[in-house]
């Protein structure tokens, strides 16, 4: 059935699943890398978790060598997800309040904080997180500045597609794109730049002038026709600014400025925080309710009135206590604004404050007082400590692995002498003086460090779940186990379900034919077409594209055929080619290959072509090949019922040689 299905030979899905799983043991453990090969799809979310059940049954989870990895598309995706840039969720992984649902902060830690596990802290958490935002005008009294966080109308909202959905209907008047391309980078990117065109304004922040910056220069469009007022600031890429970058394995690294930014680029740090605070002065005089907690935040840090310093922002990421913090003995444990060691010491009471929980620790207060950036950190891995604790920091913790209990066996013994990782020393002194017995080994232990493997729950290693340990159930919108579904489009029916695809996917009903699509098996487009990435490109390419020396290692924008459907066509390698969708059609060149083969899925032959998306029509002039076509005008508005990702991985299109 997976021959049939996927169109993979039974002795090559074989030969593969006993590779791998003959290297999934005691002595042996396996690791699983992603993309968004496996993301963007309507049912992305499933995806990845099979992922996660295929490898807690193979033992490959809090082991070294083991886990889900995923390779991110630039350097900080991590990071920018711990900090939550994401819709539906705070700093931290916690959710953002759902305004019916969540009425009051009671009623918010009640509904969101488990019975069991270490998300029974929660409250401290997110009292912190709050603290953080407003200081000392979030009180007890008033929730703690609950009220002042913004809430969501729905959950099924706010995303990405769902912005320009609402941006093409007019219900979103303005944007600000700090760093972003959607004019190329996201899905039914010609719907994107019609969405922009329709707004009353529009502010471009970004290294480059960028096609979303110049969205009424687009091919095929009369300027006349775009009401939307534009501004674009300049932008201090990394070596221009202090800061962080938070990588796939949660490794906090910081960078310094090399250089001052010249002439009026900024950093994104000054641009928001000089933003927020001339905000404020615009709405010092308002009594509205709605408006304390933005008038209460703090934006300045450090003495510069220009460029905040970012280890302060650091240090209120990591927390800090708001008030002197005495110990049961009376002795003092934090004096008042001084760095948290650990989010062990958060409370509920507004002592604390924490921009991201997971972050505590990565910057204390040294012997002389001075702050101790861990994220600066530079001590190599040796072969004493090869996993590098002393080489930048890691969330939790410094903890390398996560759950890393399982890397014991029940009784606390390594599951061999080759893969040991932490293990349970009955002999260290314990958290008593007349108490022995700890978790010790080779990385931070994800567990109570003194809990004895034959105490309640001492052989419970997932600490984040309700249960404590691994689950194959989850509560996802599309329900607690994986399925397989078609694509949205597709060339086959399904031939495992009656349903054809994710019965709860999100199509958008877009206006003016703005989100047509193909029917199941349809002839008018016949082909799979998947989008992807190159090693010399990045992201819509704003960060590439303008640089010679990358922008020149390839001649032109392409398709990738393979010879047989050239064959079929009567393509040769450089010829223009037509790559069409119902959303709207690219004129690239053929690039004839070996890498893409036809399928063979139940008896059908069928053909797969892939498309780059890092060109747009800006670039350097005087270099064809930095300007091109955008792939992204094929794909469609659809998504993931669960986070609402796009599909481009998989969809329909035609190719016709030539420019039609």
């Amino acid at each position: 059935m997976v021959e049939r299905v996927c169109g993979i030979p039974k002795a090559k899905f074989e030969e593969v699943a006993q590779l791998y799983c003959g290297n999934s043991g005691p002595d042996k453990t396996g690791a699983i890398t992603y993309a968004l090969n496996l993301t963007q799809h309507t049912n992305g979310v499933e995806n990845i978790r099979a992922l996660c059940m295929l490898q807690l049954l193979l033992g490959n989870v809090g082991r070294p060598g083991g886990g889900v990895v995923a390779l991110r598309g630039h350097a900080n995706v991590q990071g920018a997800t711990d900090l939550e840039l994401l819709y539906h969720e705070l700093p931290g992984y916690m959710a953002q309040p759902l305004r019916d649902a969540h009425p009051d902060l009671a009623t918010y830690l009640e509904k969101e904080t488990p019975k069991g596990g270490f998300w029974t802290n929660k409250p401290k958490f997110f009292v912190s997180l709050l603290k953080a935002f407003y200081g000392d005008a979030a009180t007890k009294d008033n929730e703690f500045g609950y009220q002042w966080l913004p809430k969501r109308a729905s959950a099924d909202a706010y995303s990405h597609q769902h912005m320009f959905v609402d941006m093409y209907n007019g219900v979103i008047k303005g944007f600000l794109a700090d760093g972003q391309n959607p004019a190329v980078g996201g899905p039914n990117a010609k719907l994107a730049r019609a969405a922009m065109q329709r707004l009353d304004w529009l502010v471009v922040k970004d290294i480059f002038i960028t096609e979303t910056a110049e969205i009424w220069k687009a091919p095929g469009v009369d300027p006349k026709s775009v009401k939307t007022e534009i501004f674009f600031l300049p932008a201090a890429p990394a070596a221009e600014k202090d800061g962080s970058l938070t990588n796939t394995m949660r490794l906090i690294q910081w960078h310094e400025k090399a250089v001052t930014p010249p002439g009026d680029v900024t950093s994104d740090a000054e641009f928001f925080c000089s933003l927020a605070q001339r905000l404020q002065k615009l709405y010092a005089g308002s009594k509205k309710e709605r408006d304390k907690g933005f008038l209460a935040a703090d934006f300045k840090y450090g003495d510069n009135p220009k460029e905040p310093d970012m280890e302060l922002v650091l240090k209120e990421v990591n927390g800090f206590a708001t008030e002197e913090i005495q110990g049961k003995d009376g002795k003092v444990v934090y004096k008042k604004g001084q760095p948290l060691n650990t989010f062990a010491h958060m409370t509920d009471d507004g002592k604390t404050a924490g921009g991201c929980w997971i972050y505590t620790g990565v910057i204390v207060e040294g012997p002389d007082g001075k702050l101790v950036n861990r994220a600066n950190a530079r001590k190599p891995a040796d072969d004493k400590d090869y996993l590098g604790h002393g080489w930048a920091f890691a969330w939790p913790a410094n903890r390398r692995i996560l759950y890393n209990r399982a890397s014991a066996d029940l009784q606390g013994k390594p599951w061999s002498e080759k893969k040991k990782l932490i293990w349970w020393d009955p002999q260290a002194p314990g958290n008593e003086p007349d108490k022995k017995g700890k978790w010790v080994g080779l990385d931070v232990p994800d567990f109570n460090a003194f809990l004895d493997p034959a105490a309640k729950n001492g052989d419970k290693p997932f600490i984040m779940r309700t249960d404590l340990v691994g689950g194959f159930f989850g509560p996802l919108n599309d329900g607690p186990f994986p399925e397989h579904y078609e694509p949205i489009e597709s060339p086959v029916k399904n031939l495992l379900s009656k349903r054809q695809n994710n019965p709860v996917a999100k199509i958008w009903k877009v206006p003016d034919q703005q989100n047509e699509l193909a029917s199941v098996g349809s002839a008018d487009y016949p082909y799979v077409i998947t989008t992807y990435r190159l090693t010399e490109h990045h992201l819509s390419g704003v960060m590439s594209r303008y640089l010679p020396m990358l922008a020149e290692l390839f001649e032109s924008h392409f398709a990738e055929i393979s010879h047989e459907l050239a064959g079929e066509i009567g393509l040769q390698n450089g010829d223009m080619v037509t790559v069409s969708t119902p959303r709207g059609k690219i004129h690239v060149k053929a690039m004839v290959t070996n890498r893409l083969k036809p399928f063979t899925i139940d008896g059908k032959k069928v053909h797969q072509i892939g498309v780059p998306w890092h060109w747009g029509f800006k670039g350097i002039d005087g270099l064809p090949g930095s300007k091109g076509d955008i792939t992204n005008d094929l794909s469609a508005t659809v998504g993931d019922p669960n986070v609402y990702i796009q599909e481009t991985k998989a969809f329909l299109c035609n190719v016709k040689k030539g420019v039609v």
